[in-house]
């Protein structure tokens, strides 16, 4: 993969990465804020503002907006994630021009009608609504909440019905007053494209975009001294459980090592929690694990859902495998297996113009720098079997431990809580 990253003189960063063979291009604008930039009186404004970029520029109807988007074939979304927002659009690379006016429309020169922000208020709680209705995912905010309380990392993205009732229009402009400027933008072009027309059309685009100094944040705290465990009681036909182990921050040198435990543990059919759960044992349809890392804080995170009568036992046996990582040296068949299919994996998902820009623009945004894709294979093939123990040893400790559960059974809340610091204490 080649690209290149340009700073304009209005701290405005661009990048580009070209395919000539590619039959399509991607711009993305990713800005640094999210709900880790949030107070906790406007946890959710971060999303409702990218929800309402969508509805008016001072040229362009909404309806103008999707009939250009659709006009050009174009695909076209936006996300907002604890510490990056991003919009972006993808076509025909003959329509690059058109999809860099629009989405640079989008983000400077929205309206914020009043009459869209009371509509897409009512969409925002129904989205929250949505997700409160689905414990496999409510779980991971039962989780984070645990974990880092009333820090902002401890809030949801999407905030909560209180705040979202209470946002206005005033409220929006500051906010993007505040953080949508110059220093927190990255522009991503991927795809087939002519560079210097390119960056022609992004300088001529975004040439009015405020230069005020940009926002910071507090850094996440992490002092835990023993393990965690929330249980929220809810009506379902499965207990929904997701453990979270303390780690290391998105930088770390220990980040690929957190990145193959989870695919040892949780990642692909072959994996050892999915072959002794759903194939061995019958348990659960779903068991996964995933680094979810940050540049102030991380975690391994371990999830599934199980017959609520089910729990002892699958917590016995997730936690088995993680003691098992600090006792027995993974064997070198199955530390390759884990190896390729990270990379496969990984080189699968940008095989596409859109994947590429987020792999950029999210590698400038956490890391402060941009490695390619075969900096970050290496760092992944170096992996040892020691390695893996030693940084297991740093993980599954009682002391980062910690389990969120969502399911029906009261009765069996506190026997599940004394079940689980027994295993946790025992791998001290």
């Amino acid at each position: 993969m080649n690209f290149k990253k340009k700073t304009l003189p209005n701290g405005l960063r661009i990048i580009t990465a070209p395919m000539k063979e590619a039959q399509t291009a991607t711009v993305m604008v990713f800005v640094e804020t999210g709900s880790d930039y949030e107070t906790k009186e406007l946890n959710g404004i971060s999303h409702f503002l990218e929800h309402m970029l969508f509805k008016g520029t001072q040229k362009r109807t909404s309806a103008d907006l999707n009939n250009e988007l659709d006009g050009a074939g174009a695909q076209s979304n936006a996300f907002t994630s604890n510490e990056y927002t991003g919009y972006y659009a993808k076509a025909h690379y003959r329509k690059l021009p058109v999809l860099i006016d629009v989405v640079s429309d989008i983000y400077l020169n929205s309206t914020l009608p009043d009459i869209d922000i009371e509509k897409e208020r009512g969409v925002i709680i129904e989205e929250i609504n949505m997700y409160q209705d689905l414990p496999q995912k409510k779980v991971w905010s039962v989780l984070a909440e645990l974990v880092y309380g009333a820090q902002p990392a401890g809030r949801t993205v999407i905030g909560p019905i209180s705040n979202i009732k209470k946002i206005q229009r005033e409220d929006f402009v500051e906010y993007q007053k505040s953080h949508y400027v110059a220093e927190s933008t990255i522009v991503v072009v991927a795809g087939r494209f002519d560079e210097k027309k390119i960056i022609g059309s992004i300088e001529r685009n975004f040439a009015h975009i405020s230069t005020e100094e940009k926002e910071t944040r507090e850094k996440t705290t992490d002092n835990q001294k023993i393990p965690g465990i929330r249980f929220e009681h809810k009506k379902t036909d499965q207990s929904h459980l997701l453990f979270g182990f303390r780690t290391c921050p998105v930088d770390h040198k220990d980040q690929p090592i957190v990145a193959m435990i989870a695919t040892i543990l949780a990642g692909g059919m072959s994996s050892r929690l999915f072959r002794e759960m759903r194939d061995e044992r019958g348990l659960c349809y779903y068991v996964y694990a995933h680094p979810d890392t940050y540049t102030d804080r991380g975690l391994l995170t371990i999830g599934s859902g199980v017959g609520h009568t089910k729990l002892d036992e699958a917590l016995t046996v997730i936690l088995s495998e993680c003691a098992r990582l600090m006792k027995e040296s993974v064997e070198d068949k199955e530390l390759q297996k884990a190896k390729d299919y990270i990379i496969g994996n990984s080189a699968m998902d940008l095989e596409s113009t859109d994947e590429i820009g987020i792999f950029l623009a999210s590698q400038e945004i956490l890391l402060d720098e941009i490695r390619k894709p075969q900096e970050r294979f290496k760092e992944i093939r170096d992996v040892t079997a020691a390695d893996i123990m030693r940084v297991a040893r740093k993980i599954f400790k009682p002391e980062n431990a910690n389990l969120a559960i969502i399911g029906p059974n009261k009765e069996g809340a506190e026997k599940v809580r004394k079940h689980f610091n027994i295993l946790t204490r025992r791998k001290k």
